[in-house]
């Protein structure tokens, strides 16, 4: 049987060009020679739709498009994803579901089985799950047709399952003989790695050929990364996906695969290719179609403005400078050299006239108190004061620029850097960023290479650096990834040779920093947990660890 997999990105709520999206895809397998054609998980409405799926019109909508799908379709069956309502109540009132649409009509539907709450998911919120499951029977073929997460549960692949079911072992258990997953898998660094070796897994263990169909692009801080695949019977792949890109195969599922030679990316190209697919999804989705940033000289304005022009092109990318007293020459000259290595629109708006005028107003209630943080922070409000005002002006979102390990210890100013529509690298530590940062210079310097060598600096207060207040990053990171990624307690991460001073210090930034996170932008998802959706911590609270 050929099986033709659509890798597709859908948009939240466009209903009319989602469909239309599927039938040209559709349409292009059949002429492939598709005989059974696969859709993503949630296609029709997008995900994840969160809480547009308590507007009666949304489902509405989704059941629209459902119909509207299967007027597209021709004797070849369409599997794809979409919102039903549970007609079997009580219990919560939607199913995620699957409909299998032929020659215009809905020929089979079912529903999803294990429903995720864990991380950023939270489908137990409005989805009821199915009971009961059994193969689809088509072309002498019994189909065990799953969604998602159905899939994830294989009690010889992880250490802990998190549901009493396996719909799959009951599936095969009926007598399937092709698994077909349909997905809305997200993306962070290695994921694609860890669900090809679970998938490859099952395939083999069940001695079955597997296919799985998964969504591409991004939604707000989602991204889907695609690599949807197709399996012979010993798990090997007969065809993989592109990666952050729609794509289309048909492939004869019974073949035995050929041997592969590709080269995995690096990480540092993935992380890039993700984050740039974010940025693209993100502005166009939200209709707009140029973005801004603050160009500091330093490196987390210069990856974010390389990032906005792989994802948007130069043309629809301004930079802007804004320097005050204690900007050095040296960071001027490389955020101009940036935006000409670009090819972008570059400004420079010197914020110092306003900041002298700012401390003239204040300059009486200010008196006898000693400058701190109050005249850095003064500082970075008003560039972002001008960011907004430029955004309004010219209809562009702003990027913010601030990376990971600065969000989580509070390094950076609320309604000042933290100002912008989308943190681009809000995901991405310190360490990580250099890293990404060499391997855009890997051919020529894009990035001025004095924006990678030099200290890095706020450039705030005279002869100012990041170190005067943080620990090298080396040791930051190292501590943050331990307690905001894997949740180790303090003193498991002094056990591993840590400063108690410094641990204790770095905790007790990441617990104060709370109220500052939960009031910024949106960041892209590029790690098993991201502040955000994926971690909900409470602002008043006094446990300490």
């Amino acid at each position: 049987m050929k099986i033709g997999l659509l890798q597709l990105n859908s948009t939240i709520g466009d209903f009319a060009e989602n469909v239309r999206k599927l039938g040209e895809a559709y349409r292009h397998a059949c002429q492939l020679g598709a005989e059974f054609v696969v859709a993503p998980e949630l296609y029709l409405c997008g995900y994840p739709p969160r809480d547009l799926l308590l507007r009666s019109d949304f489902i509405e909508g989704n059941l629209a498009a459902l119909a509207a799908a299967a007027r597209q379709t021709g004797d070849v069956p369409l599997c794809v994803g979409y919102v039903d309502w549970n007609h079997e109540r009580p219990g919560k009132p939607l199913r995620n579901s699957a409909a299998i649409l032929q020659s215009g009509a809905v020929l089979h539907r079912l529903h999803k089985c294990l429903l995720p709450t864990y991380d950023v998911f939270d489908e137990a919120r409005y989805f009821e799950p199915a009971t009961v499951v059994a193969p689809f029977k088509y072309g002498g073929r019994n189909l065990a047709i799953t969604i998602c997460e159905d899939i994830w549960n294989d009690a010889d692949f992880w250490p802990e399952r998190l549901y009493r079911r396996d719909p799959v072992k009951e599936l095969i258990g009926l007598k399937a003989d092709l698994i077909i997953n349909i997905s809305a898998s997200p993306w962070h660094l290695g994921k694609e790695m860890t669900r090809l070796a679970m998938l490859q897994k099952v395939a083999r263990d069940e001695k079955i050929p597997l296919v799985q169909v998964n969504l591409v692009g991004a939604n707000d801080e989602l991204i889907f990364d695609g690599h949807s695949v197709a399996l012979d019977r010993q798990g090997t792949p007969i065809a993989i996906g592109k990666g952050f890109a729609e794509d289309l195969c048909v492939v004869e599922i019974d073949q035995k695969a050929a041997p592969r030679n590709e080269a995995q990316p690096v990480p540092e190209q993935q992380l890039f290719s993700a984050l740039s697919l974010g940025i693209r999804d993100y502005v166009r989705k939200c209709g707009f179609k140029s973005v801004l940033c603050g160009l500091s000289g330093g490196i987390d304005s210069a990856l974010t403005a390389v990032l906005a022009v792989d994802a948007l092109g130069p043309d629809k990318v301004t930079g802007v400078s804004m320097p005050a007293r204690y900007s050095s020459p040296g960071s001027l000259s490389d955020a101009e050299r940036l935006a000409r290595n670009l090819g972008i629109r570059y400004e420079v708006l010197p914020i110092e006239p306003v900041f002298e005028a700012v401390e003239k107003q204040l300059a009486g209630l200010f008196a006898g108190y000693a400058r701190n943080e109050t005249e850095e922070n003064i500082q970075s409000r008003l560039r972002g004061v001008t960011l907004m005002a430029l955004s309004n002006k010219l209809g562009s979102l702003v990027l913010t620029t601030g990376n990971k390990s600065e969000l989580a210890v509070g390094y950076c100013t609320l309604y000042g850097d933290m100002c912008g529509a989308l943190a681009v690298i809000a995901d991405v530590f310190k360490t990580d960023i250099y890293r990404i940062a060499r391997w855009v210079n890997r051919e020529r310097a894009i990035i001025p290479a004095e924006s990678i060598a030099k200290p890095p600096s706020a450039e705030l207060r005279p002869n100012q650096t990041d170190q005067d207040t943080l620990p090298d990053y080396e040791i930051l990171d190292a501590i943050l990834a331990a307690y905001v990624l894997q949740d180790v307690s303090k003193e498991q991460i002094i056990a591993r040779g840590f400063s108690p001073a410094v641990v204790s210090d770095v905790i007790n930034k990441v617990t104060f920093s709370e109220y500052k996170r939960r009031q910024a932008a949106p960041g892209l998802k590029v790690s098993p947990r991201a502040f955000g959706m994926g971690r909900r911590i409470p602002i008043a609270q006094r446990f300490r660890t």
